[in-house]
């Protein structure tokens, strides 16, 4: 038996999409999600958001909106609809910091990004703070040329002045410009990552020695102590010396 259909276009921001509505003998049948439109369509634009976000080209996106079923979709139309993110990001971003954040933890990567017609590295940092009652959440994040210290007191008076306050240790990767612009802008002090600083220390360790090496160092950070990390320090570099 052969199956009739009505052809139905769908249109939303994205694109229109084509569709092929089935004819019944009795009764009759109209898609549900086409009624709200809301959730399909938020679907689609979650799919072309989300393929923007990472780094698939305008172009891409248009053959992927393709192949999905819809019209295509314009570099315009990416670029408008893309800009939605660019609004959450940045009111995410601006929000204001309430309460105190006594433990700040700051870490930088780089990315190659497109500037100018040309291919650049540029420093990405994030800052994480915890609050008086033990909740961890992002507060800023920022790009720059490089990880110079005007970068990092830029980074963080930009904390300071979305209300961020009460950070009494801030935790990072050992550079001297960080620890000057923690000290003066929020007056704290500075503690070494321990995955940086566990990075830092297997650099120096034969790679069939590690697996053992980390084991012992891993020691150290579950005393409850000052004192007895100390002493397990002692121990794991006497130890550490006999494995070498």
């Amino acid at each position: 038996m052969e199956l009739l259909y009505r052809a139905r276009n769908w249109d939303t921001r994205a694109g229109t999409v084509e569709l092929a509505i089935p004819k019944l003998r009795r009764g009759s049948y109209f898609p549900t999600f086409l009624e709200p439109r809301k959730t399909a369509e938020k679907a689609l634009l979650a799919v072309i958001q989300e393929a923007y976000v990472q780094g698939i080209s305008t172009r891409s996106v248009d053959d992927l909106v393709r192949a999905m079923g819809a019209g295509g979709v314009s570099k315009s139309q990416v670029s408008r609809l893309v800009g939605e993110i660019d609004e959450r990001v940045n009111s995410f971003l601006s929000r204001p910091l309430e309460g105190e954040w006594p433990y700040l933890w700051i870490d930088a990567t780089y990315l190659k990004v497109r500037q100018g017609g040309r291919i650049v590295s540029i420093a990405v940092i994030i800052a994480v703070g915890v609050n008086m009652d033990g909740r961890r959440e992002v507060l800023g994040v920022a790009t720059g040329p490089s990880e110079a210290e005007t970068f990092w007191t830029d980074f963080l008076r930009s904390l300071a002045d979305r209300g961020l306050r009460g950070v009494k240790l801030v935790v990072a990767d050992a550079h001297a410009g960080l620890r000057g612009a923690a000290g003066r802008v929020f007056n704290a002090s500075l503690q070494r990552c321990r995955v940086h600083w566990m990075r830092n220390a297997l650099a120096h360790a034969h790679a069939k020695q590690r697996p053992a090496i980390t084991a012992l160092l891993r020691t150290i950070f579950t005393q409850e102590t000052a004192e007895d990390a100390s002493r397990q320090w002692g121990d794991v570099h006497k130890t550490g010396t006999d494995i070498r």
